[in-house]
């Protein structure tokens, strides 16, 4: 028998979280304000990570994976100072971080996290 598969809001073309077999799949959560530095869009992103995982019924301690995506490799460090601030210790989930051309050009990062429910 399948299992279900649940969404949160789900529009035509992706929806921003599926929840499946207890795992939480998030899509690229990406800044709300284009153009602003590197940490202050980081924290956008993981504001948002942390609304849609709560909507999901878990929180950032059972994320298992993160991938994150910067315009500019440069910006390694500020990701990291707010990542760092955001993190909760001795819940760290495994991570990965690449250089990437972002959708909109005034994004300079965007994060997927998947995590248990």
């Amino acid at each position: 028998m399948a299992q279900h598969v649940s969404r949160i809001d789900a529009g035509p073309r992706m929806s921003e979280a599926c929840i499946h077999a207890g795992v939480v799949h998030l899509a690229g959560q990406v800044p709300e304000t284009a153009g602003a530095d590197i940490e202050v869009q980081t924290r956008e992103v993981l504001e948002a990570i942390d609304a849609l995982l709560q909507q999901a019924g878990t929180d950032r301690t059972r994320i298992l994976r993160a991938q994150v995506y910067l315009a500019d490799i440069a910006d390694f460090d500020g990701m990291n100072r707010a990542w760092d601030a955001w993190v909760v210790p001795g819940h760290a989930p495994a991570r990965a971080t690449v250089e990437a051309r972002l959708a909109d050009p005034g994004w300079k990062v965007e994060i997927v996290v998947t995590a248990a429910a």
